[in-house]
């Protein structure tokens, strides 16, 4: 037995286009003791593609716990070990976890090989404001589930990335319609990086229109990016302003703002466009 470990390698492969295989990505699957896949069939092809004949395991949802404790047994006796997923990088949305816990806990290094996501890909060509945003996956299958989902979202600043299947992306694009608003600005990402790839951002209502209008547009792999609230308050706006009235009885308009976020917690900014706007009221009334 070897004393000195191997390696866990968390590689990322193509999303669609065979392509997107990073040199990188290429040498290690080629280079490591054993490839652990989510799906051996799927990913057979992947490295028939690349001419690449070493031995894979099968690791999944349902083996995962199983599993990573046999893989950290190999790296630990100095195999080193590739983990991939069917599309994109390891662990965002597909298994992984417990192998990446399992590995660090028992003082195995783990090598990132960076390559295509879905989701990064979506934010990229979206149009859509990527400084922030959180991935949501996909949503519960039932309805009523799904909307009180999307409605704790609805004040979220940040933009959303969701996935979706083809047989609900419609329910799904209309429940982002009634609870996040027709004039919401959104985008439908489908197919990345392969054949039909389409990319289309617009409000969700036109976005459900062209769903309802193409049978073929809802067909395929999908991400959608949803823009964040726009609205200044998510709640508490009685409150900021039942506060700011108070101070701006005795300070100036950026003194009471920013003394309002102290004490209520809300955002500074957002509270001195409101104060800004109760001052020139106040001056108005005044005025009459």
């Amino acid at each position: 037995m070897s004393n000195q470990s191997g390696v866990l390698f968390i590689v990322a492969t193509p999303i669609g286009n065979l392509e997107d295989i990073s040199e990188r990505g290429r040498r290690v699957l080629a280079e490591v003791d054993l490839i652990a896949a989510e799906d051996t069939r799927h990913s057979k092809k992947l490295l028939l593609h690349l001419g690449i004949t070493t031995a894979m395991s099968s690791y999944h949802d349902h083996n995962e716990n199983a599993a990573a404790a046999g893989i950290v047994e190999q790296i630990k006796q100095g195999r080193n070990v590739a983990l991939i997923s069917d599309a994109g990088t390891p662990l965002i949305h597909d298994p992984g976890y417990q192998l990446v816990k399992m590995a660090h806990e028992n003082g195995i290094k783990v090598v990132p090989i960076p390559g295509a996501s879905a989701v990064i890909t979506a934010l990229s060509a979206a149009g859509l404001a990527t400084d922030r945003f959180i991935f949501e996956g996909f949503l519960a299958d039932k309805q009523t589930a799904r909307r009180k989902q999307m409605q704790a979202l609805a004040g979220e600043p940040r933009s959303l990335v969701f996935y979706e299947a083809p047989h609900r992306i419609l329910a799904f694009v209309q429940d982002c319609v009634a609870i996040f608003g027709e004039g919401r600005q959104a985008c439908i990402a489908r197919e990345l990086s392969k054949y039909y790839e389409t990319i289309k951002t617009d409000t969700l209502a036109n976005l459900l229109s062209w769903l309802e209008a193409d049978e073929n547009q809802r067909k395929g792999e999908f991400v959608i990016v949803v823009q964040g609230s726009d609205e200044i308050f998510e709640d508490g706006e009685e409150e900021a302003i039942r506060v700011l009235k108070i101070l701006l009885q005795g300070h100036p308009v950026k003194q009471a703002s920013t003394l309002a976020a102290e004490i209520t917690g809300l955002k500074k900014n957002a509270l001195y466009k409101l104060a800004l706007d109760l001052h020139k009221q106040n001056q108005g009334d005044q005025s009459t």
